[in-house]
């Protein structure tokens, strides 16, 4: 290590220390001189001590046992001194805190990490988020006072699903499954949980109307499908005002429909002429009975729109099973067809997944398939999709279902009419 690098990472300690130093002390700023244990200049120095410590462990060679014993016995006596006076503090205002003991160290540490790390942004990084954190105590306070076991148990779920059991499934085809992928089917359980609990967020935040609507616009770029589940089953449960579960679930449905046909434009355009007219018209009508379905009423709806769960785990992988078992059914009708019945393959492979079918298509033509046959078979994927998902709609039962039978019907009324008018101008 040169002088100009070990300038740099003593540079890099000090500013460390001051960022904590700067927290913590405009946190203290009306206390009187000498009331608190730590301000900006003790953060300060105590990251400059960190990194002077890890210069001399470098010095004596970082792999060594010797540079290892300094670092622990320096860290430790630091840790003591210091937890020593932020105990005297806390007596001296009646309080019981670990924080600014917590703060401390870890200044200290990534002090000492900024001169002995390959990289210097690790510990840069590590400050900023952890000042940032220190910064957010009473947003963080209020949030877990406003939080119910509920919602802390959906978000322990949800994480526990994704980072624990998810890397745990097999990433390949099990033959036992029909050839699916267990990992697969557990990201689509994922995604079906995460669609719910974002409604239930974003209805929380932005009140009934602007909160569906949001929701479902995100919740339709990546799975319409479980929009229109989980709406449903909050329906069914009577959770909230059904039109507006209904216009979420349309809209999801008109992004999905929108976000097709700017696939077909970005990987195979030649598929535009048959396609584009029908999915723009469908969409467009999707999207303008959802915006209709939403605002029918003048005054803000949803006082009592009370969504009581952010996800069932059972209701989700129940879905997700299901998902996977129409998926094989799919892929053994392609199979069995081939090119020359690419539109009945897409039309029980679109039962499930739509982008599937509109990206194989797109690479088919004009190769494989003519640019006509897949655009039509773009189009049956979608119309197969929309049916699937009407089917899950009525399980929504009463005025749900009656509107989503009606989205539903205007969307394909909408396509089938701009198809029919594509051709005869064509």
């Amino acid at each position: 290590m040169d002088f100009q690098d070990l300038f740099t990472r003593l540079a890099v300690a000090l500013g460390i220390g001051l960022l904590f130093g700067l927290e913590r002390g405009w946190k203290a700023r009306d206390d009187a001189p000498g009331s608190r244990t730590a301000g900006i200049r003790t953060f300060a120095l105590t990251g400059l001590l960190g990194g002077v410590v890890g210069a001399m462990a470098h010095g004596l060679g970082s792999a060594s046992p010797a540079a290892g014993v300094l670092l622990g016995l320096s860290f430790a006596v630091f840790a003591a001194i210091f937890a020593v006076f932020c105990r005297d503090e806390n007596r001296a205002e009646g309080s019981f805190s670990a924080t600014t003991a917590v703060a401390g160290m870890l200044t200290f540490a990534l002090g000492a990490y900024a001169l002995l790390g390959a990289d210097l942004r690790a510990p840069v990084a590590a400050a900023v988020a952890a000042a940032f954190l220190l910064a957010q105590r009473d947003v963080l306070h209020d949030w877990v006072e406003k939080i119910t076991w509920r919602e802390l148990r959906a978000t322990l779920v949800l994480l526990t699903m994704t980072f624990v059991a998810m890397p745990l499934l097999p990433d390949e085809p099990v033959g036992l499954l029909g050839g699916l992928n267990p990992r697969a089917i557990w990201l689509v359980a994922i995604v079906l949980a995460g669609v719910s609990f974002l409604g239930y967020a974003a209805v929380k935040i932005f009140g009934a109307r602007y909160g569906v609507l949001l929701a479902a616009a995100a919740g339709g770029l990546v799975s319409s499908t479980a929009v229109m589940a989980m709406n449903a089953r909050r329906a069914a449960a009577g959770e909230g005002e059904v039109h507006l579960l209904a216009a979420g679930a349309t809209l999801a449905t008109a992004v999905s429909i929108i976000r097709t046909a700017v696939i077909v434009a970005v990987m195979n355009a030649a598929l535009l002429p048959i396609a584009g007219p029908a999915l723009a018209g469908a969409g467009l009508a999707a999207v303008v009975t959802a915006l209709l379905l939403a605002f029918r009423r003048k005054a803000e709806d949803g006082a009592d729109f009370d969504i009581r769960n952010p996800f069932e785990l059972k209701t989700v992988i129940g879905f997700a099973a299901l998902l996977g078992a129409i998926t094989v059914i799919g892929r053994v009708l392609s199979e069995q067809f081939g090119a020359a019945g690419a539109i009945l393959a897409a039309l029980a492979t679109g039962l499930a997944d739509v982008d599937a079918v509109t990206v194989s298509m797109a690479r088919l033509a004009p190769g494989t398939l003519d640019p006509a046959t897949a655009g039509y078979a773009v189009l049956a994927a979608v119309a197969s999709n929309t049916l699937s998902k009407l089917a899950i709609g009525l399980t929504g039962r009463g005025a749900f279902a009656r509107w989503v039978a009606a989205s539903s019907g205007v969307a394909f009324a909408a396509g089938g009419a701009t198809l029919w008018a594509g051709m005869a101008l064509s």
